[in-house]
Protein backbone atom coordinates (compact mmCIF):
# COMPACT_ATOMS: atom_id res chain seq x y z
CA UNK A 1 0.00 0.00 0.00
CA UNK A 2 1.53 3.30 -1.13
CA UNK A 3 1.06 6.06 1.50
CA UNK A 4 1.50 9.64 0.30
CA UNK A 5 -0.82 11.79 2.47
CA UNK A 6 -1.55 12.31 6.16
CA UNK A 7 -4.98 10.68 6.11
CA UNK A 8 -3.61 7.48 4.60
CA UNK A 9 -0.70 7.58 7.05
CA UNK A 10 -3.08 7.83 10.02
CA UNK A 11 -5.03 4.83 8.75
CA UNK A 12 -1.85 2.83 8.23
CA UNK A 13 -0.52 3.71 11.70
CA UNK A 14 -3.73 2.43 13.26
CA UNK A 15 -3.20 -0.98 11.64
CA UNK A 16 0.57 -1.08 12.20
CA UNK A 17 0.17 -0.22 15.89
CA UNK A 18 -1.94 -3.32 16.44
CA UNK A 19 0.77 -5.66 15.12
CA UNK A 20 3.03 -7.45 17.64
CA UNK A 21 5.90 -7.57 15.12
CA UNK A 22 6.69 -5.14 12.29
CA UNK A 23 9.51 -5.15 9.75
CA UNK A 24 11.07 -1.80 8.83
CA UNK A 25 13.45 -0.59 6.13
CA UNK A 26 14.20 2.82 4.60
CA UNK A 27 15.42 4.26 1.33
CA UNK A 28 17.44 7.47 1.49
CA UNK A 29 19.89 9.62 -0.45
CA UNK A 30 23.10 11.10 0.96
CA UNK A 31 25.36 11.99 -1.95
CA UNK A 32 24.70 15.75 -1.94
CA UNK A 33 23.78 16.44 1.69
CA UNK A 34 25.27 16.11 5.16
CA UNK A 35 22.15 14.52 6.57
CA UNK A 36 20.62 11.53 4.84
CA UNK A 37 17.49 12.56 2.96
CA UNK A 38 14.80 10.07 3.88
CA UNK A 39 12.75 9.22 0.81
CA UNK A 40 10.72 6.14 1.69
CA UNK A 41 9.84 4.14 4.80
CA UNK A 42 8.77 0.54 4.28
CA UNK A 43 6.83 -1.16 7.08
CA UNK A 44 5.48 -4.71 6.90
CA UNK A 45 3.09 -6.47 9.23
CA UNK A 46 2.31 -10.16 8.98
CA UNK A 47 -0.36 -9.36 6.36
CA UNK A 48 0.49 -6.07 4.63
CA UNK A 49 3.32 -3.89 3.35
CA UNK A 50 3.12 -0.10 3.64
CA UNK A 51 5.35 2.14 1.51
CA UNK A 52 5.34 5.56 3.17
CA UNK A 53 6.51 8.42 0.96
CA UNK A 54 8.61 10.54 3.30
CA UNK A 55 9.08 13.32 0.75
CA UNK A 56 5.40 13.99 0.14
CA UNK A 57 4.38 13.58 3.77
CA UNK A 58 7.20 15.74 5.10
CA UNK A 59 6.91 16.78 8.77
CA UNK A 60 3.89 14.52 9.15
CA UNK A 61 6.34 11.63 9.33
CA UNK A 62 6.82 12.52 13.01
CA UNK A 63 3.55 10.66 13.58
CA UNK A 64 5.57 7.46 13.17
CA UNK A 65 7.36 8.15 16.46
CA UNK A 66 4.48 6.59 18.40
CA UNK A 67 4.82 3.39 16.37
CA UNK A 68 8.61 3.29 16.66
CA UNK A 69 8.63 3.70 20.44
CA UNK A 70 5.69 1.43 21.23
CA UNK A 71 6.91 -1.14 23.72
CA UNK A 72 4.30 -3.66 22.61
CA UNK A 73 5.62 -4.13 19.06
CA UNK A 74 8.99 -5.59 18.09
CA UNK A 75 10.67 -3.75 15.21
CA UNK A 76 12.67 -5.99 12.90
CA UNK A 77 15.50 -4.62 10.73
CA UNK A 78 18.29 -6.09 8.66
CA UNK A 79 21.62 -4.26 9.18
CA UNK A 80 19.51 -1.52 10.67
CA UNK A 81 21.95 0.98 12.18
CA UNK A 82 21.73 3.44 9.25
CA UNK A 83 17.96 3.04 9.00
CA UNK A 84 17.58 3.75 12.72
CA UNK A 85 19.83 6.81 12.51
CA UNK A 86 17.79 8.20 9.61
CA UNK A 87 14.50 7.52 11.40
CA UNK A 88 15.81 9.24 14.53
CA UNK A 89 16.42 12.45 12.61
CA UNK A 90 13.12 12.26 10.69
CA UNK A 91 10.83 11.36 13.59
CA UNK A 92 12.77 12.34 16.71
CA UNK A 93 12.68 8.75 18.00
CA UNK A 94 14.68 5.55 17.76
CA UNK A 95 12.75 2.30 17.35
CA UNK A 96 12.53 0.14 20.47
CA UNK A 97 12.56 -2.77 21.09
CA UNK A 98 14.46 -3.95 18.01
CA UNK A 99 15.70 -7.17 16.43
CA UNK A 100 18.38 -7.09 13.73
CA UNK A 101 18.36 -10.16 11.49
CA UNK A 102 21.93 -9.62 10.30
CA UNK A 103 23.27 -9.60 13.87
CA UNK A 104 21.10 -12.56 14.82
CA UNK A 105 22.06 -14.55 11.72
CA UNK A 106 25.75 -14.33 12.57
CA UNK A 107 25.04 -15.86 15.97
CA UNK A 108 22.89 -18.53 14.31
CA UNK A 109 25.78 -19.76 12.16
CA UNK A 110 25.59 -17.57 9.05
CA UNK A 111 28.62 -15.62 7.76
CA UNK A 112 29.41 -12.24 9.30
CA UNK A 113 27.44 -9.41 7.62
CA UNK A 114 25.30 -11.84 5.64
CA UNK A 115 23.00 -10.01 3.22
CA UNK A 116 19.21 -9.89 3.39
CA UNK A 117 18.83 -11.47 -0.06
CA UNK A 118 21.06 -14.38 0.94
CA UNK A 119 19.10 -14.97 4.13
CA UNK A 120 15.82 -14.91 2.20
CA UNK A 121 17.22 -17.49 -0.21
CA UNK A 122 18.74 -19.75 2.44
CA UNK A 123 15.87 -19.67 4.92
CA UNK A 124 12.82 -19.16 2.71
CA UNK A 125 13.90 -20.16 -0.79
CA UNK A 126 12.90 -16.66 -1.95
CA UNK A 127 14.77 -14.79 -4.69
CA UNK A 128 15.01 -11.01 -4.33
CA UNK A 129 15.81 -8.79 -7.29
CA UNK A 130 18.43 -6.20 -6.24
CA UNK A 131 18.40 -4.34 -9.56
CA UNK A 132 17.19 -1.06 -8.05
CA UNK A 133 19.78 -0.91 -5.28
CA UNK A 134 21.34 2.30 -6.67
CA UNK A 135 18.18 3.94 -7.97
CA UNK A 136 17.35 7.61 -7.37
CA UNK A 137 14.87 7.41 -4.51
CA UNK A 138 14.36 11.17 -4.48
CA UNK A 139 12.86 11.21 -8.00
CA UNK A 140 9.09 11.39 -8.25
CA UNK A 141 6.95 9.66 -9.27
CA UNK A 142 8.38 6.35 -8.12
CA UNK A 143 8.15 3.60 -10.73
CA UNK A 144 6.38 0.29 -10.24
CA UNK A 145 9.80 -1.39 -10.28
CA UNK A 146 11.03 0.85 -7.45
CA UNK A 147 7.94 0.19 -5.36
CA UNK A 148 8.22 -3.57 -5.90
CA UNK A 149 11.89 -3.48 -4.92
CA UNK A 150 11.12 -1.45 -1.80
CA UNK A 151 8.32 -3.80 -0.76
CA UNK A 152 10.53 -6.86 -1.22
CA UNK A 153 13.02 -5.41 1.25
CA UNK A 154 10.56 -5.93 4.13
CA UNK A 155 8.05 -8.55 3.05
CA UNK A 156 10.36 -11.45 4.00
CA UNK A 157 11.79 -9.95 7.20
CA UNK A 158 9.16 -11.21 9.63
CA UNK A 159 9.41 -14.86 8.43
CA UNK A 160 13.21 -14.59 8.57
CA UNK A 161 12.98 -13.18 12.10
CA UNK A 162 10.69 -16.03 13.19
CA UNK A 163 13.06 -18.71 11.90
CA UNK A 164 16.14 -17.07 13.41
CA UNK A 165 14.40 -16.57 16.74
CA UNK A 166 13.31 -20.21 16.81
CA UNK A 167 16.86 -21.37 16.05
CA UNK A 168 18.44 -19.10 18.67
CA UNK A 169 15.91 -20.11 21.33
CA UNK A 170 16.63 -23.77 20.59
CA UNK A 171 20.36 -23.07 20.97
CA UNK A 172 19.83 -21.02 24.14
CA UNK A 173 21.38 -17.93 22.54
CA UNK A 174 18.49 -15.48 22.17
CA UNK A 175 19.36 -13.58 25.35
CA UNK A 176 22.92 -13.11 24.10
CA UNK A 177 21.64 -10.46 21.69
CA UNK A 178 20.07 -8.19 24.31
CA UNK A 179 23.08 -5.91 24.73
CA UNK A 180 23.60 -5.50 20.97
CA UNK A 181 19.95 -4.68 20.36
CA UNK A 182 19.79 -2.25 23.30
CA UNK A 183 22.76 -0.41 21.79
CA UNK A 184 21.00 -0.19 18.42
CA UNK A 185 17.97 1.40 20.07
CA UNK A 186 19.96 3.87 22.18
CA UNK A 187 19.93 7.41 20.68
CA UNK A 188 23.40 8.10 22.11
CA UNK A 189 24.79 5.48 19.71
CA UNK A 190 24.21 7.93 16.85
CA UNK A 191 25.62 11.07 18.51
CA UNK A 192 29.07 12.27 17.40
CA UNK A 193 31.40 14.35 19.59
CA UNK A 194 32.70 17.28 17.45
CA UNK A 195 35.84 17.48 19.59
CA UNK A 196 36.89 13.96 18.59
CA UNK A 197 36.24 14.20 14.84
CA UNK A 198 39.88 15.12 14.10
CA UNK A 199 40.73 11.50 14.95
CA UNK A 200 38.93 10.42 11.76
CA UNK A 201 40.83 12.79 9.47
CA UNK A 202 43.18 11.01 7.07
CA UNK A 203 46.88 11.61 7.73
CA UNK A 204 46.23 13.18 11.14
CA UNK A 205 49.02 10.94 12.45
CA UNK A 206 51.58 12.98 10.47
CA UNK A 207 51.04 16.07 12.65
CA UNK A 208 52.75 17.21 15.84
CA UNK A 209 50.68 17.98 18.94
CA UNK A 210 50.37 21.72 18.23
CA UNK A 211 49.13 21.02 14.72
CA UNK A 212 46.77 18.40 16.13
CA UNK A 213 45.29 21.09 18.36
CA UNK A 214 44.61 23.20 15.27
CA UNK A 215 43.23 20.20 13.38
CA UNK A 216 40.83 19.46 16.24
CA UNK A 217 39.35 22.95 16.02
CA UNK A 218 39.21 23.12 12.22
CA UNK A 219 37.60 19.67 11.98
CA UNK A 220 34.98 20.70 14.55
CA UNK A 221 34.30 23.90 12.56
CA UNK A 222 33.89 21.88 9.36
CA UNK A 223 31.42 19.52 11.03
CA UNK A 224 29.28 22.35 12.41
CA UNK A 225 29.34 24.22 9.09
CA UNK A 226 28.47 21.11 7.10
CA UNK A 227 25.54 20.46 9.42
CA UNK A 228 24.36 24.08 9.20
CA UNK A 229 24.48 24.07 5.42
CA UNK A 230 23.41 20.40 5.11
CA UNK A 231 26.22 19.63 2.69
CA UNK A 232 28.93 16.93 2.57
CA UNK A 233 32.05 17.73 4.60
CA UNK A 234 34.30 17.25 1.58
CA UNK A 235 32.44 20.01 -0.26
CA UNK A 236 33.70 22.49 2.33
CA UNK A 237 37.30 21.35 2.84
CA UNK A 238 38.85 17.95 2.11
CA UNK A 239 40.73 15.93 4.72
CA UNK A 240 43.99 16.55 2.88
CA UNK A 241 43.47 20.33 2.99
CA UNK A 242 42.49 20.21 6.67
CA UNK A 243 45.82 18.57 7.49
CA UNK A 244 47.75 21.20 5.52
CA UNK A 245 45.80 24.00 7.21
CA UNK A 246 46.66 22.52 10.59
CA UNK A 247 50.32 22.12 9.61
CA UNK A 248 50.79 25.60 8.12
CA UNK A 249 48.34 27.56 10.33
CA UNK A 250 47.46 30.36 7.93
CA UNK A 251 46.88 33.80 9.45
CA UNK A 252 45.12 35.47 6.50
CA UNK A 253 42.72 34.68 3.68
CA UNK A 254 45.59 34.97 1.18
CA UNK A 255 47.68 32.44 3.11
CA UNK A 256 44.67 30.16 3.34
CA UNK A 257 44.08 30.39 -0.42
CA UNK A 258 47.71 29.38 -0.97
CA UNK A 259 47.13 25.96 0.54
CA UNK A 260 46.70 23.19 -1.97
CA UNK A 261 43.09 22.18 -2.39
CA UNK A 262 41.69 25.43 -0.99
CA UNK A 263 40.27 27.53 -3.80
CA UNK A 264 40.04 31.34 -3.75
CA UNK A 265 36.27 30.97 -3.50
CA UNK A 266 36.54 28.64 -0.50
CA UNK A 267 39.05 30.92 1.21
CA UNK A 268 36.84 33.96 0.69
CA UNK A 269 33.56 32.28 1.59
CA UNK A 270 34.70 30.27 4.62
CA UNK A 271 37.95 31.99 5.54
CA UNK A 272 36.64 33.80 8.62
CA UNK A 273 35.46 30.58 10.26
CA UNK A 274 38.56 28.59 9.33
CA UNK A 275 40.99 31.28 10.48
CA UNK A 276 39.14 31.66 13.79
CA UNK A 277 39.42 27.90 14.32
CA UNK A 278 43.15 28.09 13.50
CA UNK A 279 43.63 30.88 16.06
CA UNK A 280 41.74 28.91 18.70
CA UNK A 281 43.84 25.80 18.12
CA UNK A 282 47.06 27.79 18.11
CA UNK A 283 46.19 29.34 21.48
CA UNK A 284 45.56 26.03 23.28
CA UNK A 285 47.80 25.61 26.32
CA UNK A 286 50.64 23.14 25.91
CA UNK A 287 49.27 20.77 28.55
CA UNK A 288 45.86 20.71 26.86
CA UNK A 289 47.06 19.78 23.38
CA UNK A 290 45.63 16.49 22.10
CA UNK A 291 47.57 13.29 21.62
CA UNK A 292 46.67 10.61 19.13
CA UNK A 293 45.93 7.34 20.91
CA UNK A 294 48.92 5.08 20.50
CA UNK A 295 48.45 1.51 19.44
CA UNK A 296 49.82 -0.58 22.24
CA UNK A 297 52.81 -2.60 21.12
CA UNK A 298 52.18 -6.25 21.92
CA UNK A 299 55.14 -7.82 23.75
CA UNK A 300 56.88 -10.45 21.68
CA UNK A 301 56.16 -13.20 24.19
CA UNK A 302 52.41 -12.49 23.97
CA UNK A 303 52.19 -13.32 20.26
CA UNK A 304 52.58 -17.12 20.71
CA UNK A 305 49.96 -17.05 23.47
CA UNK A 306 47.59 -15.17 21.19
CA UNK A 307 48.24 -17.76 18.45
CA UNK A 308 47.32 -20.53 20.88
CA UNK A 309 44.14 -18.75 22.01
CA UNK A 310 43.23 -18.07 18.40
CA UNK A 311 43.34 -21.78 17.60
CA UNK A 312 40.98 -22.54 20.49
CA UNK A 313 38.63 -19.73 19.44
CA UNK A 314 38.46 -21.10 15.88
CA UNK A 315 37.69 -24.59 17.16
CA UNK A 316 34.92 -23.39 19.48
CA UNK A 317 33.49 -21.22 16.70
CA UNK A 318 33.16 -24.25 14.45
CA UNK A 319 31.64 -26.33 17.25
CA UNK A 320 29.04 -23.69 18.06
CA UNK A 321 28.35 -22.66 14.46
CA UNK A 322 29.41 -19.02 14.74
CA UNK A 323 31.99 -16.91 12.93
CA UNK A 324 35.34 -16.72 14.81
CA UNK A 325 35.33 -12.93 14.40
CA UNK A 326 32.08 -12.83 16.39
CA UNK A 327 33.89 -14.34 19.36
CA UNK A 328 37.04 -12.23 19.22
CA UNK A 329 39.30 -10.25 16.92
CA UNK A 330 43.07 -10.76 16.79
CA UNK A 331 43.64 -7.46 18.60
CA UNK A 332 41.24 -8.47 21.37
CA UNK A 333 43.00 -11.82 21.75
CA UNK A 334 46.38 -10.10 22.05
CA UNK A 335 45.01 -7.80 24.77
CA UNK A 336 43.52 -10.78 26.58
CA UNK A 337 46.73 -12.80 26.33
CA UNK A 338 48.67 -9.79 27.62
CA UNK A 339 46.61 -9.66 30.81
CA UNK A 340 44.12 -6.92 29.90
CA UNK A 341 40.99 -8.79 30.98
CA UNK A 342 38.93 -6.29 32.99
CA UNK A 343 35.95 -5.14 30.92
CA UNK A 344 37.16 -7.29 28.01
CA UNK A 345 34.45 -8.81 25.77
CA UNK A 346 35.84 -12.28 26.50
CA UNK A 347 35.50 -11.66 30.24
CA UNK A 348 31.79 -10.89 30.18
CA UNK A 349 28.44 -12.22 29.00
CA UNK A 350 27.94 -15.01 26.51
CA UNK A 351 31.45 -14.78 25.04
CA UNK A 352 32.88 -15.57 28.46
CA UNK A 353 30.54 -18.56 28.76
CA UNK A 354 31.27 -19.82 25.27
CA UNK A 355 35.06 -19.53 25.24
CA UNK A 356 36.39 -16.78 27.54
CA UNK A 357 36.41 -18.87 30.72
CA UNK A 358 38.30 -21.61 28.90
CA UNK A 359 40.89 -19.13 27.61
CA UNK A 360 41.34 -17.75 31.13
CA UNK A 361 41.97 -21.26 32.42
CA UNK A 362 44.58 -21.87 29.70
CA UNK A 363 46.41 -18.63 30.52
CA UNK A 364 46.24 -19.38 34.26
CA UNK A 365 47.66 -22.86 33.74
CA UNK A 366 44.52 -24.60 35.05
CA UNK A 367 43.99 -26.55 31.84
CA UNK A 368 46.30 -27.67 29.08
CA UNK A 369 46.02 -27.94 25.32
CA UNK A 370 46.85 -31.17 23.52
CA UNK A 371 46.27 -33.04 20.27
CA UNK A 372 44.02 -36.09 20.42
CA UNK A 373 43.37 -38.09 17.24
CA UNK A 374 44.29 -35.08 15.15
CA UNK A 375 42.05 -32.70 17.11
CA UNK A 376 43.08 -29.93 19.50
CA UNK A 377 41.54 -30.57 22.91
CA UNK A 378 41.78 -28.95 26.34
CA UNK A 379 41.77 -30.74 29.68
CA UNK A 380 42.56 -30.15 33.34
CA UNK A 381 46.25 -30.27 34.08
CA UNK A 382 47.60 -32.65 36.72
CA UNK A 383 50.15 -30.91 38.95
CA UNK A 384 53.07 -32.70 40.63
CA UNK A 385 54.05 -32.01 44.22
CA UNK A 386 56.77 -29.60 43.10
CA UNK A 387 54.12 -27.42 41.50
CA UNK A 388 55.07 -28.25 37.92
CA UNK A 389 52.59 -29.73 35.47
Amino acid sequence: MYICDIEALDAAIAVISASPVVAIDTEFMRERTYYARLCLVQIATADDVYLIDALTIGDGLEKLAAVLTSGTALKVFHAGSQDIEVLLRATGATPSPVFDTQVAATLAGFPTQVGYAQLAKDLLGATIDKGDTFTDWAARPLTDAQLSYAAADVEHLIPIYALLRERLERQGRLDWLTEDFDRLADPSTYAADPASLYLRVKRASTLDRRSLGVLREVAAWREAEAQRRDMPRRWLVSDESLVEIARRRPASVDELAGIRGVSDRTATRFGAGILEAVRTGTAVAEDDLPRLPKRTRVPRDVQPLADLLSAVVRIRAVEHGVAPSLLSSREELERFAGGDREGHPLSEGWRHTLVGAELEAILDGAIGVAVDSGRVVTSARVRRDDGDA
